[in-house]
């Protein structure tokens, strides 16, 4: 055993500073102690570790050892945080074997989701599923810290004493309630929580080695002894024979400083390691330096000098006039060497920086890079930047399991369960790459875009089996589109049909894996790729876990289970089975504890990111936290200062931050600006890399801004068309670009899925009930015609697809429109005039290309006495101005009434317009109005005026050189919406100045 080893006297405390690599050194120092045993020696030896990755990283650092010691066993090495009864280092047979196993921490969630809506009385209100299930983990957080700092909680009713506001009062209510109720389910249950088990277990080892300690090599290192059950054990480990704890990062005699370390409070990054050293009675200057040497290069004791100086508590800060006088400024430009600040316009970019030093370092043959950053949206943008140039790095976070395309057939699966009727979901369901439902993807493909051409793309259907309706009495029905809504109507029942209303999460869980088997069957047998891949196996997984453990739940309904999954989903990881960069990294500030590389890249150095905000207690305030012996919500902020200490040592590290994020400025994090200011008092600045920020600001610039012109499409003459409605005549004089698209190409827009009740809808159902209302009392209005009126009307939307909502809402409407309607039919029946409604017209004239047809359907025509018409069109939305009829910008009433004055509507032969005007009926009071749509102008010789008018434009349009340009109304005219913006770029060529709207 090595000298430096043994003559520690009394317990053993080892540090390795903060710019050394932790675990290498560890690995070369301990075959340095056992190299004179030789290699028995070291496989013997036990080394307890923080957490699982630093035990594999450990073994990692003895493997590329290999070559230096030969047959090389690694000792056994076991992290603190998963030790089990019967494993090493506990022997079989030991009394901790009769504790009970540890709760999962599946059923814990839904326990305490159970538990939570059983204390909704004393909450005073009723969480919904996502706030239940926050409130569920805030408590198992809050069983947790309990446990973790082994504090009983009975003096929480003692806590009402407190001058506090009434909320509290009722937090302290429920954990009263939850604390009384929770061991005595757990005691039921036959098991313990994982906390609690975990310092029972810690506990059980430091009095084992108390009585008996180990006589082989015991080590125990990385860990800041956090927690009072580990840190127990450690001091216990510092007195064993062969015993030794190994410190990560002590800052033993603080830069520029007085010989022994000051004071530091709890956010400092060395509180941790300060408080293990307190409890231990060990001094902080009394700890030995680990003697191990790996050959990996160090940034050295001035990088470290400097960062410890500029994290000093806010209170000790005055100190560093001292420190920057004399030599100090030149230790500060020492400890400068290798540290690089980069900034960035906003996160996007960030990420693109910090991918470029990822990749800018593979030039160097055998150099390793990593990224640390606490904010995976960050770490998921550099992966998607690496991608792009082929570059996969190891990303330990995984990716969001919401992502992958199993979840998200679950997550859609459990949406159509609480609702299977929206047509969102089925769509969404239908276009699933592992759907197949028993049919050919060919055959799917076709049955699925008849049932979204015919059935879906329209208002909501109240049920699947109304869906299959409007499947079945859609124009030309097609078989498989039938079919296919039959088949969707057999897997997903009414909510609460049968024994699917509200069970447990275990049976929704079941039901769920069922279904998504079903809808993924194929004609062949099996289910495909549902459950294979990364994807699909965390999926399957899930699924197991929630039916075994999903019985603790509370009874959920469909829709508060598919919540609960979307909450439960989103929390979970994939790693995918892929090939990875095997020289780069991507590591959460907790995974990189301990991790090494040749070139470290700190990112998210912004407030609220790294560090974190203290995380708020829905249920204790500060006071009661201290009252109740929890340590402030400021102890993680130290941890994390601590681990970017750790990693701010070392050799080569460039630290990143954005500028904005969300839209809004973003704070640097504090430990940069000290930084920052640290190195400004000393007369120097933090080094930089301007040509990374112009590479990044560069590398996704657009080029030379070119927008697209005002398309002005030139069809044949033989394309154009020869016969147009009314309606398509004003649409020719706005937007000839629309007619083009629409009356020439073929392009015809689709209806959304679940279409919103609009005023087309209303204006349809108030057509189609006046219609029917006239062919069935075409003379005399008869007594009690508004009920007959009001009941057409409200028939009419239920043919429409207006859901019962919208009904309830249009009844009180459509007594007011039919009350109105009935009275105005009785005054303008009064001197004998005949009604007509939905009548066809047309009328034909010569025009340089030959001849040309305009047609008008006219919602009502009134003749009589006499040759003479009144033409009347229905508008439930704001009728067109009198200047835009005059001027022909909305011409559709007065060529409805050219085409009347030549005789045009069968039937009624010629007559000259005595009226043209607009109905608007809103349902309000007054439930209508009637407008006339000239004002003062003679309607015969407005008619004649358009229908000259229209005999011009179309003239134009027949010139083989006019075009049909996007917009050619002037600016004034108000703007109105198009089907095919869009494909005409407006906002783009009009934001450009390049004429017509803007």
């Amino acid at each position: 055993m090595s000298d430096w080893f043994l003559k520690s006297a009394g317990p053993r405390w080892f540090n390795i500073p903060a710019d050394r690599p932790f675990l290498d050194d560890l690995a070369a120092g301990l075959l340095d102690l056992t190299r004179e045993a030789g290699p028995e020696a070291l496989a013997d030896a036990v080394v307890l570790t923080p957490t699982r990755r630093a035990a594999r990283s450990l073994t990692e650092s003895f493997l590329r050892m290999a070559g230096e010691v030969p047959a090389l066993l690694p000792p056994r090495i076991r992290p603190l945080g998963d030790l089990e009864a019967g494993e090493a280092p506990f022997e079989p047979g030991d009394i901790v074997l009769d504790l009970p196993p540890a709760i999962t921490p599946v059923r814990r969630r839904f326990e305490l989701l159970r538990l939570v809506t059983e204390l909704e009385p004393a909450l005073g209100r009723s969480p919904g599923p996502t706030e239940a299930l926050g409130l569920a983990d805030a408590l198992g957080a809050f069983f947790d810290s309990l446990q973790i700092e082994e504090v009983s909680g009975d003096n929480l009713a003692g806590l009402a004493d407190l001058d506090m506001a009434a909320h509290w009062q009722v937090s302290l209510g429920f954990l009263e309630g939850a604390l009384s109720r929770w061991p005595q389910r757990l005691q039921d249950l036959g098991l313990m929580d994982v906390s609690a088990r975990r310092v029972r277990l810690l506990d059980a080892l430091a009095a084992k080695w108390t009585a008996a300690p180990p006589e082989g090599l015991l080590v125990a290192a990385g860990s800041t002894g956090s927690v009072k059950a580990t840190a127990r054990l450690l001091t216990v480990i510092a007195h064993a024979p062969l015993g030794a704890v190994v410190l990560p990062g002590l800052d033993q005699v603080e830069a520029y400083a007085t010989p022994e370390p000051q004071p530091v409070d709890d956010q400092h990054p060395q509180a941790a390691l300060r408080a293990l050293l307190a409890f231990a009675d060990v001094g902080v200057n009394s700890v030995a330096p680990w003697a191990g040497r790996s050959p990996a290069a160090s940034a050295g004791k001035a990088r470290r000098d400097l960062v410890s100086l500029a994290l000093r508590p806010a209170d000790q800060t005055a100190d560093w006039r001292k420190a920057i006088d004399g030599e100090g400024s030149e230790k500060i430009r020492e400890g400068l060497s290798g540290l690089t600040v980069v900034g960035a316009r906003d996160v996007e970019a960030c990420a693109l920086s910090a991918a470029l030093l990822l990749r800018e370092t593979l030039e160097t043959p055998d150099r390793t890079a990593a990224l640390v950053t606490p904010d995976q949206d960050l770490a998921r943008r550099v992966a998607a930047r690496l991608a792009r140039w082929g570059i996969v790095a190891d990303a330990s976070a995984g990716e969001p399991l919401a992502r992958f395309p199993c979840a998200v057939l679950a997550e859609t699966v459990a949406l159509a369960l609480s609702d299977p009727a929206r047509p969102a979901t089925l769509l969404g369901l239908l276009k699933h790459a592992h759907v197949r439902l028993g049919r050919t993807e060919t055959e799917l493909i076709a049955a699925r875009n008849a049932l979204e051409l015919k059935a879906l793309r329209r208002t909501r259907p109240e049920s699947l089996a109304q869906l299959r309706a409007f499947a079945e009495t859609a124009k030309d029905p097609d078989p498989a589109a039938v079919h296919l809504a039959g088949d969707l109507a057999r897997i997903f029942p009414p909510p609460g049909a049968g024994d699917a209303g509200v069970q447990d999460a275990s049976a929704w869980a079941r039901k769920l894996t069922e279904t998504m088997e079903t809808l993924c069957a194929r004609p062949e047998g099996g289910t495909g790729g549902l459950w294979s891949g990364p994807d699909g196996e965390a999926m399957a997984r899930l699924l197991s876990l929630l039916i075994e453990e999903g019985d603790a739940s509370p009874p959920l309904s469909a829709a508060a289970f598919a919540e609960l999954l979307g909450v439960i989903i989103a929390g979970e990881s994939v790693r995918a089975a892929r090939a990875t960069h095997p020289r780069l990294r991507i590591l959460g500030a907790m995974e990189a504890r301990m991790a090494r590389a040749d070139r470290l890249i700190l990112a998210g150095l912004e407030e609220g990111v790294w560090p974190q905000a203290a995380g708020v207690d829905p249920f204790l305030s500060r006071g009661m936290r201290a009252r109740l012996g929890l340590p402030p919500a400021e102890r993680r902020i130290a941890l994390s200062a601590h681990d970017f200490a750790q990693s701010a040592c070392a050799s080569e590290v460039f630290l990143l931050h954005a500028r904005r994020r969300r839209g809004a400025p973003a704070l640097e994090s504090r430990w940069l600006w000290r930084l920052r200011t640290l190195t400004r008092g000393a007369g120097a600045t933090l080094p930089g890399r301007p040509d990374l920020e112009a590479i990044a600001g560069a590398a996704d610039a657009p080029g030379d801004f070119a927008p697209a012109p005002r398309p002005a499409p030139r069809p044949p003459l033989e394309a154009r068309p020869r016969k147009l409605a009314v309606t398509r005549i004003e649409t020719l004089v706005r937007d000839p670009y629309a007619v083009w698209a629409r009356d020439i190409l073929r392009l015809y827009p689709l209806d959304r899925p679940d279409a919103p009740i609009d005023v087309r809808m209303r204006g349809t159902a108030i057509h189609a009930a006046l219609e029917a209302f006239v062919e069935t009392y075409p003379d005399v209005v008869p007594d009690g015609a508004e009920a007959v009126l009001d009941q057409l009307y409200m028939d009419a939307l239920r043919r429409a697809g207006m859901d019962a909502p919208g009904l309830a809402r249009e009844t009180a409407l459509s007594r007011e429109i039919a009350a109105w309607m009935v009275g105005e039919e009785r005054a303008r029946r009064a001197d004998g005039r005949k009604v007509h409604v939905e009548l066809q017209g047309a009328l034909t004239f010569s025009t340089p290309a030959g001849l040309f047809t305009v047609t008008a359907k006219a919602d009502r025509i009134e003749v009589g006495p006499g040759p003479i018409g009144r033409i009347l069109d229905y508008k439930t939305g704001a009728p067109p101005s009198p200047d835009m009829v005059r001027i022909g910008f909305s011409p559709q009433l007065t060529l409805s009434g050219a085409i009347l004055a030549s005789g045009g509507f069968p039937g009624l032969g010629p007559m000259r317009p005595e009226e043209l005007a607009y109905v608007r009926i809103t349902g309000r009071r007054p439930a209508g109005v009637i407008t006339s749509a000239l004002k003062d102008l003679d309607p015969a010789s407005a008619a004649s005026e358009a229908l000259e008018g229209l005999k011009a434009v179309i003239a134009r349009f027949d010139d083989p050189r006019q075009t049909y340009t996007s917009r050619t109304a002037p600016a004034k005219v108000k703007l109105y919406a198009s089907d095919y913006d869009h494909l005409a770029r407006v906002r783009e060529w009009s934001a450009v100045g390049s004429g017509g709207e803007t």
